[in-house]
């Protein structure tokens, strides 16, 4: 320094300004440097290895740069004259990314040998890292995520099916009140159980046979579903597609967080959440499209239909056959496979994707350079002796569960979990069923109620709808081939009456006397007659099923309101995925349940469907980044061993808070809506809260 003072010794430039560019000259050197040459040993001779060096018991890993020479940072300084002017060689300060990926390990490794003890299961997550960013993000995880973007979709299309297919399908079963209550509820508790088991299995057989396996039996039972005529097999079916399809959730960010690299996780799995908006919006697209053309379909005999809300259901599993048909062509996790003592295929796999990701950039060139990955070594834990002296498969996982390390994680996760689908799944179940009492409320101000009628002779051949008919008397008359729609009659007497071709809806006949009267072909069954008196009174070739339809029965406004409730999630998700990394999960979870809370409120002032499909569009667009962000710190939490498994419990548990969360607030339609926002807001308020106890995970090696 002090020869090249005095060879610009003219006064052009300070000594200060020498001292501070000779700085910039050291840090440039530093972040070139190889991190690797820095090896560490561990004193087990049976552990990895050492880091950086190929060797039997480790893997070999080679840098693209070589480390440089000792007299590296003077050459840096070259290039200026006496006028101080800038050449191309010197240092600019916009480093590249290699650089900077080198710079991130040599933290790390510098990170690691600051600890004087480090799991095997540490190490391998270290390493691991290290691999997958070499292999670089591209085509094969974009090509990943799309697959696994259409296994969420297929999810998200379930939770719509049976909404969208029930006003159709109870014609077709007459379903009474309780057991449409009973169809909606049952897609739940099979997807409650599936993603309970699936999780589990993916932990234990492989990520990408447990998916196939799940999907496999969502796309069966939904075909079967929709061929089901009797009430008992169409709630058996959906059971089981629930079952299937309840896996994809727990499976789906398990499977491609374990190809992404750390400063590309949190981003890249929320954008994988939009595929949760997209099959919403596919759904009430294609129920548009298909379900209010009731009329399409054929019948064999009176045994067998297919109306067009089968040909819906069936639609409905497209997503779930497209994903099935995209996971032949994808391996498994390595990540999985390095758990299980699998070096081979990992390896295989790893270099798959570094070379497809390469070749797509333009750079076939490049090599991938392990050479070995040493898989961690197969010991037994702590609870391993309780585990094995356990009797049932149930009783082992239950010890597996409490005495794992990761249940202060759960604890912490849980309550978060059960608090937003609570609140969510609630009002998600809320604002239809609003509108729908809306709805109902104004037709049924507009009702005609008649007194005491006396009509005879007479041949009704035109429809009546939503009306009331009290202590009327009918003699001798002709009801042929009409529809009723909501109409009843009250304390009336029928004599020598016929009716013929009837299609009815929500018709009944109370406290009414039947004499001498026919009914054929009608849909007019005995559960219609309520405390009635029959008197030589006969039916023939009653229709099974309820045939009536009325276009405002299948009312555009419902596939509206969950057409726009989803597309209304865009922008939270557009949000979500680019800032996620930079504000972080937990702020990211937090701000987003406080602020939903505060949307509630606005509910108060909700009088009109208007103003309820506004607010709902809110409350979804707001809450979806705390979906998003407890996705993320939900794969992030737990390790690759109990990952999937913790993952399907919190969505098991998510489904449980659900079918509560929904029974609770339908309870209080039409009565009170103080109920409904105040719990609500609670709960968010609570999970909001929690989220802040969470560690933050954005720059954590995933385990």
């Amino acid at each position: 320094e002090d020869v090249q003072y005095k060879k610009k010794s003219s006064g052009s430039e300070d000594y200060a300004h020498i001292v501070l560019r000779f700085a910039e000259s050291q840090i440039k050197s530093e972040i070139m440097a190889d991190p690797y040459q820095n090896s560490y040993h561990h004193g087990d001779p049976d552990g990895y290895g050492t880091y950086g060096e190929g060797g039997q018991d480790g893997y070999g890993y080679q840098t693209d740069y070589p480390p440089q020479e000792e007299d590296a940072a003077s050459d840096v300084t070259e290039g200026h004259d006496e006028d101080d002017q800038m050449y191309e060689g010197e240092y600019q300060g916009i480093p590249h990314p290699d650089e900077i990926k080198a710079a991130r390990r040599a933290a790390r490794t510098k990170a690691r040998t600051a600890v004087d003890a480090m799991s095997e299961q540490e190490e391998l997550a270290e390493q691991y890292e290290d691999i997958i960013e070499d292999c670089g993000h591209g085509r094969f995880q974009w090509s990943l995520f799309m697959v696994l973007g259409l296994a969420l979709m297929a999810d998200s299309v379930e939770c719509f099916v049976v909404a969208f297919a029930l006003p159709s399908a109870e014609k077709d079963m007459c379903l009474s009140n309780a057991e449409k209550g009973m169809l909606g509820l049952i897609v739940f508790l099979g997807m409650m159980f599936g993603a309970f088991i699936w999780g589990g299995m993916a932990d234990k057989v492989g990520r990408r046979k447990c998916l196939i396996i799940a999907l496999s039996i969502n796309c069966i039972a939904a075909f079967l579903s929709s061929f089901a005529q009797g009430y008992g097999s169409f709630i058996f079916f959906r059971l089981f597609s629930g079952i299937g399809i309840g896996g994809s959730v727990p499976i789906v960010y398990s499977y491609f967080s374990e190809f992404l690299q750390m400063d590309k996780r949190g981003e890249h799995l929320s954008w994988l959440c939009m595929f949760w908006m997209i099959g919403g919006i596919y759904a009430s697209f294609i129920a548009w499209g298909i379900i209010p053309r009731y009329g399409w379909g054929f019948s064999m005999g009176t045994e067998f239909q297919f109306h067009s809300w089968r040909v819906f259901v069936l639609v409905c599993a497209l997503p779930a056959i497209a994903a099935l048909i995209g996971l032949m062509f994808m391996p498994e996790s390595p990540r999985f496979l390095l758990e299980h003592a699998k070096h081979d295929e990992a390896w295989m796999i790893l270099k798959q994707v570094h070379d497809t990701n390469w070749r797509a950039k333009g750079e076939p060139e490049r090599v991938f350079t392990v050479s070995q990955i040493k898989t961690p070594k197969t010991q037994e834990d702590e609870f391993f002796e309780i585990q094995s002296s356990t009797g049932t498969a149930f009783q082992r996982w239950v010890v597996r569960m409490c005495l794992c390390d990761c249940v202060l994680r759960v604890q912490v996760c849980l309550p978060m979990f059960v608090m937003l689908c609570f609140s969510y799944y609630g009002l998600a179940v809320w604002f239809p069923d609003m509108i729908k009492h809306l709805q109902y409320e104004e037709y049924e101000s507009k009702v005609k109620v008649f007194h005491g009628e006396k009509v005879e002779r007479f041949h009704f051949n035109f429809s009546l709808e939503n009306q009331v008919h009290k202590g009327g008397e009918y003699i001798n008359d002709k009801f042929v081939n009409i529809e009723m729609k909501s109409v009843k009659f009250e304390s009336s007497l029928f004599e020598d009456c016929y009716f013929e071709d009837i299609k009815s809806s929500d018709t009944f006949f109370e406290n009414c006397t039947i004499r001498s009267t026919v009914f054929y072909n009608t849909d007019l069954y005995e559960e219609r007659f309520i405390d009635c008196r029959m008197e030589n009174t006969s039916f023939f070739h009653t229709k099974k099923g309820c045939h009536l339809n009325f276009a405002e029965e299948n009312d555009v406004l419902i596939y509206l309101v969950s057409f726009l409730g989803s597309l209304a999630v865009l922008p939270g998700n557009i949000i979500s995925a680019l800032f996620m990394d930079k504000i972080g999960r937990i702020r990211m979870i937090g701000g987003s349940m406080l602020i939903s809370a505060g949307c509630t409120f606005f509910l108060f002032m909700s009088f009109s469907q208007a103003a309820i499909i506004a607010w709902q569009c809110l409350f979804c667009g707001v809450s979806v980044a705390a979906w998003n962000g407890i996705e993320v710190i939900t794969v992030e939490l737990y390790p690759a061993s109990k990952r999937a498994t913790a993952f399907g419990l919190l969505n098991a548990t998510c489904k449980l808070a659900a079918i509560l969360g929904s029974s609770i607030f339908a309870s209080f339609v039409g009565i009170t809506k103080v109920v409904p926002i105040l719990l609500s807001c609670a709960a968010l308020v609570c999970g909001g809260l929690l989220a802040l106890k969470l560690p933050e995970t954005r720059e954590k090696v995933l385990q």
